[in-house]
Formats: structure tokens, sequence, C-alpha cells
């Protein structure tokens, strides 16, 4: 083993930064000298470190796979004891249905109930959302030979969209019941109390002429009346969400701005089927 002495240590010492200064000055030169020879260096390193890179990539992998599979079995985990408890709650409700459902057959056949008759509907595609005299109405295409006629009820899979106010040879036109002429009865489902829902031209209809001493309530269901025989009883038409202002509007359960097809129910009522003298309707006045 060579042994330097201490000022051959130190000149040595100082002297490594600047010769690799300039072997790296000289490395740069290279390259911008010949481009061509620099590229095949750098191609050839990366062919010399290519089947390393593949042999060091099959484990990673496997550990990455690995990680991966772990997170989601726990995830997997957590979302099994979420479906349990959603399970047990949902077995609970369904002991009260059941129960709820034996005790009403009971009540009506003691009280010899007569049931309310079988409902018929056609289906019917929505083929455009606006036109007429009404700003918010929607057409639908019912084919020939329908048996859509005024004043039956539209509805889609969550809740009440309106009624029919015109009929065709092949098309009907719906008023929705955002639209400003649209009033339909119905009852707060918490109080029972009555009230009148009043079209808007906006997406939300307002509660009017309730009751003195019964104030809607936030997220209170709102469903038909069967008032001056118009709509049947009960059918869903939203929940009641108070504006900024305080007034008490309802958020429909039927998806408005979004409608494909229509279910249209001859419910055999003779109440009032349309507007007589429609209001000018014009979007977004209130």
């Amino acid at each position: 083993m060579i042994r330097l002495s201490i000022p051959a240590r130190q000149a040595l010492s100082k002297l490594t930064l600047p010769v690799l200064v300039v072997a790296a000055f000289g490395l740069m030169l290279l390259g911008k000298a010949d481009t061509i020879l620099a590229e095949r260096a750098r191609m050839a390193l990366n062919d010399a470190l290519g089947p390393i890179y593949s042999v060091l990539a099959e484990p990673l992998g496997a550990i990455n796979a690995a990680v991966t599979e772990t997170g989601q079995l726990w995830n997997l985990r957590s979302e099994n004891a979420k479906l349990r408890e959603e399970n047990e709650y949902l077995r609970r409700w369904q002991t009260i249905a059941l129960a709820l459902d034996a005790e009403n057959a009971r009540l009506k056949a003691s009280l010899n109930w007569i049931p309310d008759p079988s409902t018929n509907y056609v289906t019917a595609r929505v083929v455009a959302d606006a036109g007429g005299v009404y700003a918010r109405a929607a057409l639908l295409a019912v084919g020939p030979n329908h048996v859509v006629r005024k004043g039956q009820i539209a509805l889609d899979e969550r809740g009440l969209i309106g009624r029919v106010t015109e009929v065709g040879a092949r098309t009907a036109r719906v008023l929705l019941i955002t639209d400003l002429n649209s009033r339909i009865p119905v009852i707060m489902e918490a109080s029972r109390a009555r009230a009148i829902l009043v079209g808007t031209n906006g997406p939300r209809p307002r509660l009017l002429y309730w009751p003195e001493g019964v104030q809607p309530r936030e997220g209170e269901r709102i469903v038909t009346s069967a008032e001056a025989n118009a709509f049947p009883a009960n059918l869903p038409v939203g929940t009641v969400h108070h504006s900024a202002s305080g007034t008490p509007e309802v958020e429909p359960f039927a998806l408005l701005n979004r409608l494909e097809v229509v279910r249209i129910f001859d419910y055999g009522l003779g109440g009032v089927t349309a507007p007589e003298a429609p209001q000018k309707s014009t979007p977004g006045r209130h």
C-alpha cells in the first residue's frame, strides 16, 4: 500500500475538483462535437442496463400489485362490514314492513275494504321538453292509435311529472308541475295539512294556501290530494325546501330536467284537465 505524505494528499485533494470539472467540460464538448457518438454511447448504456431494468421491474411490479391488492382487500373488508350493517338494518325494516302489511290486511278484512281499481298506463318517450303555450312542458311520442287523453297523469320512476294537456294523432303534451300555470292540490304528509302546489317556471314549485297554524317543515314529504277530482291521492311529489327568503318550495322527486321515458296513467278522473287560459309563461320568471 502506497503511503502519501500529507503535502501530497493535500495537493491531490486540491486537484480533484479541477480535474472533474475539466473532465465534465470535455465530455460536453465531445457530445457537442459528435452527436451521433454521444447518442450511440447513450443507447449502448441503455442496452446494457435494459436487462437489469427488466429483472428489477418484475419484483417491483409484483410488490406494487401486492400493495394494491392489500389496499383493495382492506377496502373490501370495510365495505363488507358496511354492507352487513345495511343488511341488518334492512332486515329490521323488512320485519316491521311484514308486520304492518299483515296488520293492514286484517284491518281491511274487518272493515270490508273495497280495494282501488287497477290502473292502466302507457309508456311514451320524451321527444322535446318545451314548446306550445307553456314554458315547462314535455312533448311525448305516443304513436298512432293511442289511448292517451287530456287530464291523464304522467309520472316517471320517482314521482309526479304533471298531466296531459294536449293530445294529437301521434304526440301528447304534458304540463310539468314546475310550469307557471300548474296548480296541484297536495297534502303535507307529516301534518296532513292541505295546500296548493304552484309552478314558478323555475326548478322548484312553491306551496301556497296551507291552513293557519301549520308551517311546512324542511324535508317534509308532499303527496297529491284528491281534491277537485283532478289527481288521485298520495302520488309522491317531492319534499319541502325553504328558499333563502324563507318561502316553502318543493324539491320534486321526478327528474324533470332529464326526462326520457314517461308513464301516463288513466285514473278515470273527471276533474279539471287543463288551465283554460294559460298565463304568459316566460322561462325563468317567478
